[in-house]
């Protein structure tokens, strides 16, 4: 086992990509992103340990490697745990943003991954309670050059469940002083006020994320949680712009509604017409990876040079119009309309 990078530090451990080989090179190295904890937050790993194990095979929940967990020491030789599993090397949505423009294409195609991961995790009783571009990993499945062009296959998993709780239960996160089950720009106002872990609580940081595809930027322009609490208190929803596709705007008015009855449920949401002609259920495809663009509509036509020109006859206007009724008719050249058109994201 070699140490390659550190991947990141949260509240409960820190993550790093370690490289496993075989002593006699006997097969390809392979990779793994192992999450390590003190002994004082063992029982945080070991609980997102027991989630992960009941989630596993489900296409959308990043998976853990190995039956348990594992003890060891760091480089201070103080006692940590370990837990393995798989290395998203495309990193997390929050990164993938810092470098691209999303397309409209892309957000619904995130989206629909993210939903169909919630779908996962409410159906085993639980709620995730920390849903934010942080915690949703890109694998990249394909890459090769196209018309010049680097084209990427991505696929999104949700990780980091160290904050999750049991459906209808009190999280132990919730605190007097700080109200916030998660994350606090991605809590819904009924958390802040009930410290309940319910469901609608997912959907709500989902509109958030939804949004943040869109504008680049937090769903909340509010640095100081302290600044925030009114908004959730008086059961506020961050501010949807009018330039969003329609769909959009009424699919985030669901998952801001203020009564969490009303935004239903992730299976409820996939079938939303937000959703409905999503291109790729499975993966998106990235053309100009590393690049941040705005997205570029065009025109893509079939090929319309066989196409006859037509001619059409325009007669004079009648007399009471024009005292010369002798003009001579006019020739007018109507070019063929382009048969299919379509905008397509380029």
């Amino acid at each position: 086992m070699e140490f390659m990078k550190s991947l990141g530090k949260g509240s409960y451990g820190s993550v790093d990509l370690m490289r496993f080989t075989n002593p006699d090179g006997s097969s390809e190295p392979c990779y793994h992103a192992v999450k390590s904890s003190y002994a004082h937050d063992y029982d945080t790993l070991r609980k997102e340990f027991r989630i992960l194990s009941k989630l596993r095979n489900c296409p959308r929940i990043v998976q853990t490697v190995g039956s348990s967990l594992t003890r060891g020491v760091n480089d201070y030789g103080v006692r940590v745990y370990k837990m393995s599993m798989e290395y998203a090397a495309a990193g997390s949505l929050a990164s993938f943003m810092e470098t691209r423009t999303l397309s409209d294409s892309m957000v619904r195609d995130f989206t629909l991954m993210i939903l169909q991961g919630l779908v996962s995790v409410h159906s085993h009783g639980y709620v995730h309670c920390d849903l934010k571009p942080e915690n949703l990993l890109l694998f990249p499945r394909h890459e090769g050059c196209v018309g010049g062009g680097l084209q990427s296959t991505y696929e999104l998993k949700i990780c980091d469940f160290g904050m999750s709780t049991k459906a209808g239960e009190e999280s132990e996160f919730w605190e007097f002083d700080s109200p916030f089950l998660g994350t606090p720009l991605y809590m819904s106002p009924e958390s802040v006020q009930e410290g309940v872990a319910e469901k609608a609580l997912d959907l709500w940081s989902l509109g958030c994320v939804v949004l943040e595809m869109y504008t680049g930027e937090p769903a909340w322009p509010f640095a100081d949680s302290e600044d925030l609490m009114p908004q959730l208190l008086n059961g506020n929803a961050p501010e949807i712009p009018r330039s969003l596709p329609w769909d959009a705007r009424q699919f985030l008015k669901t998952c801001f509604a203020r009564n969490p009855d009303e935004r239903g449920s992730a299976e409820e949401l996939l079938k939303h017409p937000f959703l409905r002609n999503v291109s790729d259920q499975k993966k998106v495809m990235v053309t100009g990876a590393g690049v941040k663009r705005q997205p570029v509509v065009g025109l893509e036509c079939k090929d319309t040079t066989k196409k006859p020109i037509r001619v059409k006859i325009i007669p004079p206007k009648p007399v009471q119009f024009k005292k010369d009724s002798h003009r001579p008719l006019r020739l007018k050249i109507i070019p063929p309309k382009p048969p299919g058109c379509k905008l397509v994201p380029v």
